[in-house]
């Protein structure tokens, strides 16, 4: 399959190729005033490497756009490009592709696409009741069943979100870049942010995962993903995979479900109109 999936977040928008299954590449966009530009040429460059349908008698390219977004004025801004430059519509993961995963939650459509498809994938690796914390503009911690069944998890501000916060909220603390702070007691302002905004992580996450675990009557295998994982790996002794891009396989084990589960279905009218 020949796939390009995009990943629309609170901040960035990755988009990845894939041709013939196989990731040709994946490139991360921030989501400033550039958007619009480096989405568009991103595109293009992907589209280019798509291949054309074999034997048609018109030359047609042989992919599919499939995104997944938690901010819909730049869903507007990708159905605008890829109508513009590309000629081809996106299909949107929760409206023209179903929802990967079942859920035991409230409202199913509420909830971040973001974090359905990242717990779609994982369960597609592990096949067992499993953990996925996302580090991205905010964190969420969730939890799929045995069953597969994401039954919901917990949403906190990420690191740049909360140093931000204390930042504004405050009339001295200065606003900080984060990183692994050098010791757990800071000896500067800076440092003592970094630690209580590090350690709280840490804290809340082994926390949440202890508390997942005595819900289910065990420790299930927990999947670590988003940017901001990357700064706290190290300490995570009781995290068994780091996965940096968990959404974008996301996307394309969502479309390629939602291509089986179509195919059963064609197959069974089938059936039952020869009958």
């Amino acid at each position: 399959m020949n796939l390009i999936a995009v990943d629309i977040g609170n901040s960035t928008v990755k988009v990845a190729f894939y041709c013939q299954d196989e990731e040709r590449f994946l490139k991360t966009l921030p989501g400033d005033q550039t958007l619009d530009a480096n989405l568009r040429q991103t595109l293009i460059e992907a589209w280019d490497q798509v291949p054309l349908v074999k034997d048609a008698r018109e030359p047609i390219k042989d992919a599919v756009i499939v995104a997944s977004s938690v901010k819909p004025a730049w869903t507007r801004i990708l159905e605008e490009i890829v109508r513009e430059e590309l000629g081809e519509n996106v299909r949107l993961i929760g409206r023209d592709v179903p929802l990967p995963i079942e859920t035991g939650v409230d409202n199913p459509l509420e909830v971040g696409t973001d974090r359905l498809i990242t717990a779609a994938a994982a369960f597609a690796v592990v096949e067992d009741a499993v953990i996925i914390a996302d580090f991205g503009t905010a964190v969420t911690i969730d939890l799929v069943d045995e069953s597969g069944v994401f039954v919901g998890g917990t949403i906190s501000p990420g690191f740049e979100m909360a140093a931000r916060s204390l930042k504004d909220s405050t009339a001295q603390l200065p606003q900080i870049a984060m990183a692994k702070p050098i010791s757990p007691h800071g000896a500067n302002t800076e440092e003592a942010i970094r630690s209580g905004l590090y350690y709280s992580a840490l804290g809340l996450l082994e926390t949440i995962c202890r508390k997942f675990a005595e819900q289910i009557g065990h420790w299930p295998q927990v999947v670590l993903t988003g940017g901001g994982a990357k700064i706290i790996i190290e300490d995570c002794q009781f995290v068994d995979s780091y996965v940096p891009n968990l959404a974008v396989r996301g996307i394309v084990i969502a479309y390629k479900k939602y291509l089986y589960e179509k195919n059963q279905l064609d197959r069974l009218k089938e059936e039952d109109n020869a009958d």
